[in-house]
């Protein structure tokens, strides 16, 4: 029996978190599936779409002529640390446009293995680190709970920015004595993705076209002074951009004055990512997909535990940035928060001319929680940020379309020629922050031998892909550039309740400024 357009499923949870209930405009036999949190989903799907595309874990496409097969297929999946999350569910959370139509290649785990290293997560951290360690002789396994960059990794907005920390100003502020040191390593780490990419011909779209931090109104133009100011200070080449300049690079009109940084530029994130696990194979890492690590156990060696099986391993490497938590790791060192993108179809000759930006930067704006924006390879826009959700305890969140309502409404604002061009894909999902903006990278455990990196507090394609050297240094030990991170104690984060009244102030705070700037720049 076929659906009718713009069908609506609707996931129930039971209060007592044990039954998943699906039902189809509320009249549709319902399955029922084990596990779960207590929350409603709702996907809407129109005849012929495809509502998971291949994000979910054992799902791999459902049309609303078939609206029951992703939920009879639906198994509830550990994802890292536990999250039990249907792929019913998923589905009407992993629309990124980097990942359209990319599905589990690799086998899971089944049985025991024993390796040197056993990588926990398939993004730019674990595939890095696993290039790395390859070179350096080791046996490496990789294990992802879902497919290679499910993660942050395939769903970024492809920034590749010379930025650590929350911002120029903050860095110089908050790390007078290291803050050099951090602006030489996320240069560094710069170099190694751009190298990477050459050395290994990954076609990733790459354009070094550098970014843009814009002003949306000259109430942002003292912050784009300041961070002009920190970066001389630090040793980090940019250039002020007048308003006539701006003009003169053909720079979107909504935009009055900004800083540009020539280091870096845009890439498509998840060929890049894709990319980097052609490298890793072809180095002789294993990889086993749709294998999510319930535990890693301490000892000589150290297990990673699966579903279906174990990795036996001198040194375990905890690469599942926001999702580390919830193994039971670093909880009081990152939180989970959750960002949210859009992409537009792909832009016309006319909108394309409508709205300049020959040079392509990069644009992300001066607000407090900024606005991303960038040009694809296809013509479309990809943008998005502007506002960060938080959970109690880290819990994942369900995508909210007032989010995208909210950023599609604030595109147009910056954007307003192209109103009628339709948004294609909407996409969230989970990063990492630590309390001091930092990466958090080193070695823990009582046995010493569980290295992490995690917390790239949204500029992870550099950090995330330098990440694999700076863990190999710590396990082959070795002094490298990565000290000024490991050597450094983290702030730790509070507890509970008072994390999520931090969050909830902060980003309330952040908010209000950033409403008055939008304000002023509307007129009003």
């Amino acid at each position: 029996m076929a659906l009718p357009p713009f069908t609506r499923i609707t996931v129930f949870r039971s209060p007592d978190n044990k039954t998943t209930t699906a039902v189809a405009n509320a009249k549709w036999k319902t399955t029922r599936l084990t596990g779960g949190s207590a929350r409603t989903t709702q996907i809407i799907l129109s005849r012929g779409a495809s509502a998971a595309t291949s994000c979910g874990s054992t799902s791999a496409r459902v049309r609303a002529s078939d609206p029951m097969t992703m939920l009879h297929r639906g198994q509830l999946v550990s994802g890292a640390g536990g999250d039990r999350v249907a792929s019913a569910e998923r589905a009407a959370a992993c629309g990124s446009l980097w990942m359209e139509g990319i599905a589990a290649t690799a086998p899971p785990l089944a049985g025991d293995v024993d390796a040197d290293v056993a990588i926990v997560g398939s993004g730019y951290t674990g595939l890095s680190t696993a290039i790395a360690l390859r070179a350096a002789g080791h046996s490496v396994v990789v294990l992802e709970r879902e497919h290679v960059g499910f993660g942050a990794s395939g769903r970024n907005a492809g920034h590749l920015t010379p930025v650590i920390g929350k911002d120029l100003p903050t860095l110089a502020l908050l790390f007078r004595g290291r803050a050099r040191a951090l602006v030489e390593l996320v240069e560094l780490a710069i170099e190694h993705v751009e190298r990477t990419i050459a050395e290994h011909a990954i076609d990733c779209a790459f354009e070094p076209v550098g970014n843009v931090m814009a002003a949306v109104h000259p109430r942002q133009h003292a912050m784009l002074d300041k961070a002009w100011k920190a970066a001389g200070a630090l040793g980090l080449a940019a250039e002020i951009l007048e308003p006539e300049a701006m003009r003169v690079r053909d720079l979107p009109a909504a935009f009055t004055r900004g800083m540009l940084m020539r280091r870096g530029g845009i890439l498509d994130p998840g060929r890049y990512v894709r990319g980097l696990r052609r490298v890793a194979e072809a180095a002789g890492a294993r990889v086993f997909e749709r294998t999510p690590v319930t535990r890693v156990e301490e000892g000589r060696p150290a297990v990673a535990v699966t579903p279906a099986g174990r990795v036996r391993a001198r040194a375990v490497v905890l690469a599942a940035n926001a999702f580390t938590p919830a193994l039971g790791w670093l909880r009081g060192t990152v939180a989970r928060f959750h960002v949210y993108l859009f992409a537009t179809a792909p832009l016309g000759d006319a909108a394309r001319a409508a709205i300049g930006w020959r040079g392509r930067e990069g644009i992300y704006t001066a607000h407090e929680m900024l606005e991303s924006y960038r040009l694809t390879d296809d013509h479309r826009i990809v943008g998005g940020a502007k506002t960060v959700r938080y959970g109690y305890g880290g819990r994942a969140l369900a995508d909210d379309p007032a989010t995208f309502a909210f950023l599609e409404r604030v595109f147009h604002d910056r954007f307003p020629a192209l109103r009628e061009v339709p948004v294609t894909h909407r996409w969230g999902g989970p990063i990492a922050f630590a309390l001091d903006f930092l990466p958090a990278v080193g070695v823990t455990g009582a046995h010493r031998n569980v290295y992490y990196a995690a917390g790239y507090a949204g500029h992870g394609i550099a950090m995330g892909s330098y990440a694999g050297t700076m863990i190999a240094d710590l396990v082959l030990g070795r002094e490298g550039p990565g000290r000024v991170l490991w050597g450094h104690r983290k702030v730790p984060m509070p507890p509970e309740p008072v994390r999520w009244l931090v969050a909830k102030g902060l980003i309330g705070a952040f908010g209000a400024i950033d409403r008055r700037v939008d304000r002023l720049a509307r007129g009003g």
